[in-house]
C-alpha cells in the first residue's frame, strides 16, 4: 500500500505502552507500530520460540457478522449467515461446528486472492446466526466493504477494530493463559470462545501467526491496558515487535498478504489447497472456480516453494534462476531465520522446479547464490489440537 505521512498514521490503543517499553515505532498498514524493543529482533524471536511472546496486532480487522432477523433455530441461522460469506470465499463455513475457526480466502472472479482471513462460528448460546471474522490490516476496509455488500439487507457487519487485539504465542503461552483465564487454556487449536475476565468479556482464540501454540485475544478499549499489563507481569512473557513476528511466520512457512498472496495468485499457486473445502470443490460454487479447479486437476503455471539460501538473505523481488542462470521465478518473502542460523525464502517457480531437493540459485545484488527447494514449514509447527 502507499506510504502514509507520519502525521496521518493511526495509533493503536496501547501506543503509549509500547513507547514506554522502548518500542521502536514504524509505519505499517497505515498504523504506527513497534518493530522491535530494546533487546532486538533476534532475541525477541528466540524468546517466543522458547517462552511466550506478546504481540499487539490491533491493526488487524476483527468484526462480527450478525443476521438482522434470526429464526431462533441455531443451525438454520448459522446456515443462513454462512451462505452470505460463502459467496466470497472458498471455505466450508456452513460446516463449522460451534466454537470452530476456519482459515479461508476471499477470491476474485479470476481466482486471485483478495485476502486470507479467519472465520469462526460462536459457541455461546444466543449467538446463532453470527460469525467472528478477522481480516488483514492492509486490506480490511476493502474486505469489510465486500462482506457488508454481500450481506446487505440480511446481516450487519459490526467492526471491532477499535478494540485491542493481542497475540500471546510460544510454548509457555498456555500456562500463562491458564493462570489468567483458566477456561481458555482448554481450547484446542482453531477454536475460540468468549470468557469472563474482571468486569469484561474477552474473545479468545487458540491460533496465531508464528507456528507456535498460542492465543489471540480481543479486548475492549476500557480493559486493554489492564490486560496487557497483566500478561507482562508474568516473567515468562515479553513484548515482541513486528520484526520478529515476520521472521517467526517466515520460519513457519506462512504467507504474508501483499507479498506471498495477491489478486493474481490463486490458492493452488500459493500451496493452500487445504483451504479449498471439499464441499465447495464439488459444488464449484466459489469465485474463480473454473481456474482453480483446472489448476487442481492439471497443476498451475507456478507454485510457491520454500528455499534455503547460502550466504546473504534474498529479499522480496530477488530473481530465482535454474542451475544454469535462466530466471524462472521470484522471491516473495525472504530473510534470516534465527532458529536455523541461515537465510530462507519463499517464492514462486514453475512446478518442474518445485520438488524438494531441486538445486536453484537466487540473485542477491546481482550475484548468484546457491539455493535449494525444501519442504515448508522450515521450523515445525507446534499447534495443540484436541480430540473432537
Amino acid at each position: 500500500m502507499a506510504d502514509v505521512p507520519a502525521a496521518d498514521l493511526k495509533t493503536v490503543i496501547l501506543n503509549d505502552r509500547h513507547i514506554a517499553l522502548g518500542g521502536r515505532m514504524v509505519p505499517f498498514g497505515g498504523y504506527s507500530l513497534p518493530v522491535q524493543y530494546p533487546t532486538g529482533i533476534i532475541a525477541e524471536h528466540k524468546w517466543c520460540r522458547e517462552h511466550a511472546g506478546l504481540f499487539d496486532v490491533s491493526h488487524m480487522g476483527p468484526s462480527f457478522l450478525v443476521l438482522d432477523q434470526k429464526s431462533g433455530d441455531g443451525e438454520a441461522d448459522h446456515t443462513a449467515v454462512a451462505a452470505l460469506v460463502e459467496s466470497l470465499c472458498c471455505g466450508d463455513i456452513r460446516g463449522l461446528k460451534p466454537g470452530q475457526i476456519r482459515y479461508t480466502l476471499l477470491l476474485n472472479e479470476s481466482g486471485g486472492t483478495y485476502d486470507d482471513l479467519m472465520i469462526a462460528r460462536p459457541a455461546a448460546e444466543g449467538w446463532g446466526g453470527a460469525l467472528y471474522i478477522v481480516v488483514n490490516a492492509g486490506t480490511k476496509d476493502a474486505d469489510f466493504h465486500r462482506i457488508a455488500n454481500a450481506a446487505a439487507g440480511k446481516a450487519t457487519l459490526n467492526r471491532s477494530d477499535h478494540c485491542a487485539l493481542l497475540a500471546l504465542q510460544g510454548p509457555e503461552a498456555v500456562d500463562v493463559m491458564r493462570a489468567i483465564v483458566p477456561e481458555a487454556a482448554e481450547l484446542g487449536f482453531m477454536h475460540y470462545g468468549s470468557f469472563a475476565w474482571r468486569e469484561t468479556k474477552l474473545v479468545i482464540s487458540r491460533s496465531g501467526y508464528t507456528g507456535e501454540d498460542g492465543f489471540e485475544i480481543l479486548v475492549d478499549p476500557d480493559h486493554a491496558d489492564a490486560f496487557f499489563d497483566t500478561l507482562l507481569i508474568d516473567e515468562r512473557v515479553k513484548p515482541i515487535g513486528l520484526g520478529a513476528r515476520d521472521s517467526l511466520r517466515l520460519e513457519a512457512g506462512l504467507p504474508l498478504y501483499g507479498h506471498d498472496l495477491d489478486e493474481t495468485i490463486s490458492p493452488v499457486e500459493a500451496g493452500l489447497n487445504f483451504a479449498i473445502s471439499k464441499r465447495r470443490r464439488e459444488a464449484a460454487d466459489f469465485p474463480g472456480a473454473p481456474r482453480i479447479l483446472h489448476e487442481l486437476a492439471n497443476k498451475p503455471n507456478r507454485i510457491r516453494v520454500g528455499l534455503t539460501v547460502e550466504g546473504a538473505p534474498a529479499r522480496e523481488g530477488a530473481d530465482i534462476t535454474d542451475a544454469y542462470g535462466a530466471v524462472i521465478g521470484q522471491v516473495t518473502s525472504g530473510g534470516f531465520a534465527p532458529s536455523l542460523s541461515r537465510a530462507i525464502a519463499l517464492g514462486f517457480v514453475p512446478p518442474a522446479y518445485a520438488a524438494p531437493g531441486t538445486k536453484l540459485q537466487v540473485l542477491v545484488r546481482g550475484r548468484a547464490q546457491a539455493a535449494e527447494v525444501v519442504p515448508t514449514p522450515f521450523v515445525p509447527h507446534r499447534y495443540v489440537r484436541k480430540a473432537s
